[in-house]
């Protein structure tokens, strides 16, 4: 109970920081309904958590509310004269590439649970969560970076193998070309 409270505190905490460009909104709305924002906060979810479950389109949705928002972070991060956000940002995408490459496989069996959109969106949020260890953090530094280090030596030494062999076969093409 405890836990759920201070969920609710954080969230009227959020909805009421003006330095967010989506509160307007809310408040907006509060004001020509009279409804408390927190409610109509939880509402939207309500019907955007719906739609992901019984909604046409839902990937494209799903998909679309995993890029927008941290698309828009990663341009003002590039702006910015920091770089942890720079960090943040990019170690989100590198966890949504791998869980794109992931999904690619198991794609055709998981979209056919109803609720498949719905978590997957829950995943995106948890990625992207406001927080320091937030789950691009945790996947990344638990599950990627790990595998990274463990293979990237082989990794590199096929990249310039491949280096290595593109500028011999474009060299071969070249000389060939010019005793014609």
């Amino acid at each position: 109970m405890a836990r759920l409270v201070a969920v609710k505190e954080s969230l009227e905490k959020a909805l009421k920081d003006e330095n967010k460009f989506w509160v307007k909104y809310f408040v907006k709305i509060e004001k020509q309904t009279g409804v408390n924002r927190l409610y109509v906060f939880l509402g939207t979810v309500a019907v955007l958590a719906l739609y992901l479950v019984f909604g046409i389109g839902q990937q494209l949705v799903c998909n679309i509310f995993g890029f927008i928002y941290p698309a828009y972070c990663s341009m003002k991060a590039l702006e910015s004269p920091r770089t942890e956000d720079d960090t943040k940002w990019l170690t989100y995408w590198v966890v949504f590439a791998v869980f794109t490459i992931v999904e690619f496989f198991s794609d055709y069996i998981l979209c056919w649970f109803p609720v498949y959109w719905l978590f997957k969106c829950l995943f995106y949020i948890w990625l992207m969560a406001p927080i320091e260890n937030n789950g691009a953090m945790v996947a990344y530094r638990r599950i990627i970076r790990p595998t990274f280090l463990r293979y990237h030596h082989k990794v590199d030494e096929l990249i310039s193998n491949a280096q290595d062999a593109a500028v011999k076969a474009a060299t071969s093409a070249l000389m060939t070309e010019k005793q014609d």
